[in-house]
């Protein structure tokens, strides 16, 4: 096929980033250029990767480190309300978070216009969880990535996006449907607002997104998807088994005690490490173990004075090299640590925080792939219970094996640049 342009606009976070990245190397492995449309703090981000990548502002502008600075303060701002449950967290930070995902459609859309009609893309893939309308109004055929938790794809006999709930939690189900759309009523006015000046439909209460006519992509694995009542067509949506990306290879450092221990990786993201005590808290216990860990602590190295001699800290890992050679990961749910360690056979144990953490919590619980830890509520005994349990358990292990075997099969990335191909 004849060299195309293939544009990406993720979320300005580091799963949707990361999970855009992996798509992205694989068409460009077919000689397509490829581009990213990119919040001005996450440019250096795809550049590091190799690809070109234009600023679209979805804030007020300001230098990059000042608005690194914002999210982390807004994240650590909400630390207390990490201690609630899902539905109590929707009057503080989800209704927080949709605010400012509002104002960033608002804002990308004074700068979107130009941008594409520079670039000229031929297709043009976003992963996030609002509606550009430049974008629809391109003209060329648009992709909706679904890098969070499949049910981010709403149907009424599934658990809601953002609850948590147990799959056949019907009444839960219900309760934070109502809830979620009482909290977030005034916000969607608005967006329904923008919405119409920019010349399109309005949503109904809930929706602030829709799904493309071209092709929809769920990074989600088979293998744990929902039983919907209206099942996804397969035309239009297509699930990709995760998609890994190409990552630099690490070499696991010598540990001066238990080298020869059950190797950990213990990460809540770049934005989840600022919950320093709790990873004081997991350290600790793990220092008591027979087991090695390595611990992404993101910014926060000064926050660790004195660290057990079983335990490597350090801000950033290449995390798929890493997973592919751990032995049990505790993560707080994110998406990609979700996919990864599915992908490469690794029992997880969950201890969300906020937005589809809670639901990917239960699902890997609910389908036998680990287990779902309370945030806060354990013993230095029941974390260390809880790794034993994972580690013994022959039908998980069994379970991740054929998972795995699953995912790695089918090559996500492959399998989306092929599909993003056809659309042309």
């Amino acid at each position: 096929m004849p060299q195309k342009t293939f544009a990406f606009f993720p979320e300005a976070a580091f799963g949707p980033a990361l999970n855009s990245v992996g798509i992205a190397q694989a068409i460009a492995s077919r000689g397509h250029r490829v581009v990213f449309l990119s919040d001005p703090g996450f440019v250096e981000v795809y550049e590091g990767y190799g690809f070109e990548a234009h600023p679209v502002n979805l804030s007020e502008p300001m230098p990059p480190e000042q608005m690194a600075k914002f999210w982390e303060d807004f994240i650590n701002g909400h630390i207390p309300n990490f201690r609630k449950a899902p539905i109590d967290q929707l009057d503080n930070y989800v209704k927080e978070c949709w605010e400012a995902i509002v104002d960033s459609a608002k804002w990308a859309e004074k700068d979107l216009p130009g941008v594409l009609a520079r670039i000229e893309p031929d297709v043009v893939c976003i992963d996030n969880v609002i509606l550009f309308p430049a974008i629809k109004r391109f003209g060329k055929p648009w992709v909706r990535i679904i890098s969070c938790s499949e049910n981010e794809i709403e149907d009424e006999a599934i658990p809601p996006h953002l609850s948590g709930c147990s799959e056949n939690d019907e009444a839960g189900h219900r309760a934070f449907r109502a809830r979620f759309n009482e909290v977030i009523q005034p916000i969607h006015d608005d967006f329904n607002e923008f919405l119409a000046a920019c010349g399109e439909d309005r949503y109904p209460l809930g929706r602030f997104f829709e799904a493309s006519p071209h092709l929809n992509l769920l990074l989600y694995p088979e293998p744990v998807k929902f039983s919907r009542s209206t099942p996804l067509d397969p035309v239009r949506f297509q699930y990709l088994e995760g998609c890994v990306r190409n990552e630099e290879p690490y070499e696991v450092p010598r540990f001066a005690a238990n080298d020869a221990g059950p190797l950990l990786y213990i990460s809540f993201g770049s934005l989840g490490a600022g919950d320093t005590e709790l990873l004081q808290r997991i350290i600790a216990a793990v220092g008591k173990s027979r087991f090695r860990a390595l611990v992404n602590v993101g910014d926060y190295a000064g926050a660790y004075s004195r660290l057990p001699p079983n335990v490597v800290i350090d801000g950033w890992y290449p995390q798929p090299s890493v997973i592919a050679q751990t032995d049990l990961v505790i993560h707080h749910g994110g998406n990609n640590s979700f996919t990864e360690c599915l992908y490469f056979g690794k029992p997880a144990i969950i201890m969300p925080y906020v937005w589809d953490g809670h639901d990917n919590a239960m699902r890997v619980h609910e389908t036998g792939h680990g287990l779902h830890l309370e945030r806060y509520e354990w013993t230095d005994e029941e974390l260390l219970e809880a790794i034993e349990a994972c580690l013994a358990d022959q039908a998980m292990q069994s379970k991740l094996a054929a998972t795995s075997a699953h995912m790695q099969s089918r090559s996500g990335p492959e399998k989306a640049a092929g599909l993003l191909e056809s659309l042309l």
